[in-house]
């Protein structure tokens, strides 16, 4: 059973705070879905690439409102250890379906700096696809290094490390709907 929104919650050593509340989280996905869908009408050359593990429930709530047909597929990337990058992307599992001449629609958790996605955007562009667009649960703007275009964002975000809605603290933490953020407990 979720711990409730008005609760702090404990990782390992870190507690954390409600933040967002799943009701706002729910909002701003229709309404992104919104946006999708009328970009998206009509196109049926559709990639969906879900960036796991972060991503797995910004894409089910995403994709159950979007409507449109493409094909979903996962890829499974990594530069995070513990609440920080460490600017080294791991690929650890890899796309299983041809994306040659196909709209490719990123779908990511959360772009903080931008490291993983633009080694994602790298190794997508030596496929050809046609498009490439990045949508997004949340992003950092403050903490955005990159030189691409996030197309579609759901919430921008200050500098805050976060868990919930599945986003994670060395893997703890992704199955709460709600988003808490970290409590800086130095005095």
């Amino acid at each position: 059973m979720s711990k409730q929104l008005h609760e702090n919650i404990v990782l390992y050593d870190k507690k954390f705070a409600p933040f967002i509340p799943y009701s706002e989280i729910k909002e701003r996905v229709a309404a992104l879905a919104n946006r999708m869908r009328k970009e998206y009408e009509g196109n049926n050359n559709l990639v969906f690439l879900v960036v796991l593990n972060g991503a797995f429930m910004f894409a089910a709530e995403l994709l159950g409102e979007l409507d449109v047909n493409g094909v979903v597929s996962f890829i499974k990337l990594s530069s995070y250890r513990g609440n920080s990058t460490t600017g080294v992307v791991d690929d650890v599992l890899g796309l299983d379906c041809n994306i040659e001449g196909r709209t490719v629609v990123i779908i990511e958790d959360i772009v903080d700096t931008g490291i993983t996605m633009q080694h994602l955007l790298d190794s997508l562009k030596k496929k050809h696809p046609a498009r490439v667009d990045i949508a997004t649960m949340f992003f950092k703007p403050e903490s955005f290094r990159g030189n691409y275009e996030v197309k579609f964002v759901a919430m921008e975000l200050p500098k805050e490390f976060i868990v919930g809605f599945g986003l994670d603290y060395d893997g703890l933490g992704r199955n709460y709907k709600d988003i808490y953020k970290l409590v800086n407990e130095r005095g």
